[in-house]
């Protein structure tokens, strides 16, 4: 049999399935014996299903997930079959297995499928669209100067190769006391007749702000309404520290570009993450790195480019974890279980709780605006004279686990999360005011 011809046939043999055919129903009926019993809004539940040390109260799990039950399950499972024959697994999947996770990405972050690229990360998220944008000399990427390295510097080297323009402007001067008119009035008087590109990040995980993305796209909407079509602005947002918090459908915010990191606060599989892109969006972004999938079969001349989704065909190739890659729809099942609305109102309910005990003590000086409109899961402050990295460990010390900003100018963090409940906010402030 020819590798095209064995690679058509399993794919519709296995498409449908994760697994080979004579293990999917014994293995179905053990999913759903170990299947976690939660409800929305479940977390003491959801607290259960973590493998996450008692001895801490962890604050910074928005850093790297621990995989609750569901996901490690899946890798597990998926691991194992890998194991016993990895050539098999791989050919029974690979030309319809990205197609599956994209679906159930988009069953939670909204949009479709076809819209979604998969990454490893935010990072890799970032570096594909901003190499991939087309720009002719003389464009300019207006970005902001709250946003994180990886995307300063994946805007700095696409500068470098197109003879693009880079310029930063700062949105707000004092981070707790942001209103969404400073930030747009900020940003459309920076904005030029060179701008092809603006570049921000929802959640500054510098100071925890917030940006009103969708008021910030319907200002750019109406610059691109006084401009020629070849001129028009692309919006693109690095959304990670929103991502699996925010009760919102991508597609509605007015970007052209969304990118995410899934390890963090949606306890994805480590090493994977999501690119939701407009057709709009999409049509001015080529491919930096291969596809596998149906990109391969266009290659091998089984079918043809226009048969094969722009996210799939702009998902990079090569071999992956794919024990983690193909892990990740649990995730977004986990979510969607709990609700996204009940999410929201959770972590944003632990930040003010977090917020309002830390604005009691005089010692401390906080960044993170008070009101939910600006702020989401991530909490910035000042302590005494103390240094950041000396607040982090004097904390470490007593049991609590939080983390610094890395930037510059360096910030004390605490980031209340699901897995994190009222009483362990109320004894991290007692700890942090006897320090």
């Amino acid at each position: 049999m020819k590798r095209r011809d064995f690679l058509t046939q399993t794919s519709f043999l296995f498409g449908s399935s994760l697994l080979p055919f004579p293990a999917m129903a014994q293995v179905g009926s053990a999913q759903a014996a170990a299947a976690p019993v939660l409800t929305a809004g479940d977390w003491a539940g959801l607290r259960k299903q973590f493998s996450l040390s008692y001895d801490y109260i962890h604050l910074a799990t928005f850093l790297l997930a621990s995989h609750p039950k569901p996901v490690a399950e899946a890798i597990e499972r998926h691991r194992k079959a890998f194991d016993e024959n990895p050539a098999d697994y791989w050919h029974e999947h690979f030309m319809t297995i990205d197609q599956q996770i994209a679906a159930a990405a988009a069953e939670y972050m909204g949009g479709q499928g076809e819209q979604i690229a998969l990454t490893d990360s935010t990072t890799m998220g970032l570096a594909l669209i901003y190499s991939g944008l087309t720009l002719r000399p003389g464009d300019e990427i207006l970005q902001t100067v709250h946003d994180h390295y990886a995307t300063d510097l994946s805007l700095q080297l696409r500068a470098e190769r197109t003879g693009a323009i880079v310029r930063r402007v700062a949105l707000y001067d004092n981070p707790a006391q942001v209103s969404v008119d400073e930030v747009l009035s900020k940003l459309k008087a920076a904005i030029k007749p060179a701008t092809k590109v603006v570049a921000v990040t929802w959640v500054h995980s510098s100071n925890g702000v917030k940006l009103p993305i969708r008021a910030i796209a319907d200002m750019l909407a109406e610059q691109n309404t006084q401009r020629a079509e070849a001129d028009h602005i692309l919006f693109c947002v690095d959304g990670v520290h929103g991502f699996g918090i925010e009760n919102v459908d991508v597609s509605t915010l007015g970007c052209d570009f969304f990118i995410a990191g899934t390890h963090k606060w949606i306890f994805g599989p480590r090493g994977t993450g999501v690119i939701w892109g407009s057709d709009k969006g999409w049509a001015q972004c080529k491919a930096v790195i291969p596809s596998f999938s149906r990109s391969y079969d266009v290659w091998l001349g089984g079918s043809t480019q226009d048969q094969v989704p722009m996210g799939e065909h702009m998902t990079p190739g090569g071999f992956h974890s794919f024990e983690h890659r193909w892990a990740l729809p649990e995730a977004f099942k986990l979510h969607l279980k709990l609700g996204k609305a009940e999410v929201q109102q959770r972590i944003h309910q632990l930040n003010s709780q977090t917020k309002q005990g830390l604005a009691t003590m005089k010692s401390v000086k906080l960044y993170t605006p008070m009101s939910t409109e600006l702020s989401s899961g991530l909490v910035c402050f000042d302590y005494k004279q103390m240094s950041p990295d000396d607040v982090v460990k004097a904390l470490h010390a007593k049991g609590i686990i939080m983390s610094s900003t890395p930037y510059r100018k360096s910030y004390a963090r605490f980031a209340p999360s699901l897995i994190n409940n009222e009483q362990e906010i109320e004894r991290t402030l007692a700890a942090l005011s006897m320090l």
